[in-house]
């Protein structure tokens, strides 16, 4: 048997920009999502704080430190500069992984700086 657990979690990000006319996907600073794991064009599962949207997109890596959380397409209407969100990913684990398992989570402060993890 296998089961879905959290694999990765970015936790309190703030958007820094929406572009309706851009690829729908999620622009997360490359630092930032390899610190959890999150590699380009995997799925995601995101939580607006602000307004209690929830909505699945993928991730496309933007500059390495400049704290880049920026909603494209048609996720830029869930959204607004500000907003915090929270990025998690999922992964499937036979039953002997789920055992040991553990995800990867950071807390980002105001400015998309590690606060925790």
């Amino acid at each position: 048997m296998t089961i879905c657990l959290l694999k990765s979690k970015i936790h309190r990000a703030t958007v820094t920009g929406a572009s309706v006319d851009y690829e729908g996907s999620l622009t997360i600073a490359a630092d930032l999502a390899a610190r959890v794991g999150l590699r380009p064009y995997e799925r995601i599962l995101v939580g607006n704080l602000a307004n209690g949207e929830r909505f699945e997109t993928y991730v496309i890596h933007g500059k390495a430190g400049s704290g880049v959380i920026e909603l494209n397409g048609a996720t830029a209407h869930l959204g607004q500069p500000g907003d915090r969100l929270t990025i998690m990913a999922f992964a499937w684990v036979d039953e002997a992984e789920a055992a040991g398992h553990s995800p990867a989570v950071i807390v980002l402060d105001e400015q998309n700086r590690v606060a925790r993890g």
